[in-house]
């Protein structure tokens, strides 16, 4: 059997043992198939999808009898600062990235409320805007104790 020509030129080297080289390191067989591996046109795009795909909720407005209400609670724990009562805030997280937001409820004891700030500080030391919370509940709002306007 008679050799092509293309085997003939390459049969002084076909034979010789794998050049490994001195100065560089082996590459490892990860990064070696990461030259391989499909090409992403489109950076980031799944991302912006599914932070699309991700809901908020719109911010409730409180009516007046909603805020007279809530402010009597706040003036109510403010005279229970020395023995906070445990309550449950509902108040309004706004999403840093999109419109909307989330209503959030937290369980604590409010220690300290900043009528200047316009916050209140459970005893966790969490801060919760005054304009953001919804609500206010607790066994301490029983009838025996608060006497809602």
């Amino acid at each position: 059997m008679e050799k092509s020509e293309q085997e003939a030129s390459y049969e002084d080297i076909l034979h010789l043992p794998h050049h490994v080289s001195t100065a560089r390191k082996p590459m490892s067989m990860r990064d070696r198939a990461a030259q391989f591996s499909p090409f992403a046109a489109l950076t980031g795009y799944e991302a912006a999808v599914e932070e699309t795909a991700r809901l908020t909720e719109d911010e409730t407005v409180l009516t007046e009898d909603m805020k007279e209400r809530l402010n009597a609670r706040l003036l109510f724990l403010k005279e229970q600062l020395t023995a906070p009562p445990l309550v449950t805030v509902t108040y309004f997280v706004p999403d840093p990235r999109k419109s909307g937001g989330e209503t959030v409820k937290e369980q604590g004891r409010i220690t300290h409320i900043d009528e200047y700030e316009r916050t209140v500080t459970l005893s966790d030391h969490r801060i919760i805007p005054i304009d953001r919370i919804r609500n206010i509940e607790g066994k301490c709002f029983s009838e025996e104790n608060f006497e809602e306007k």
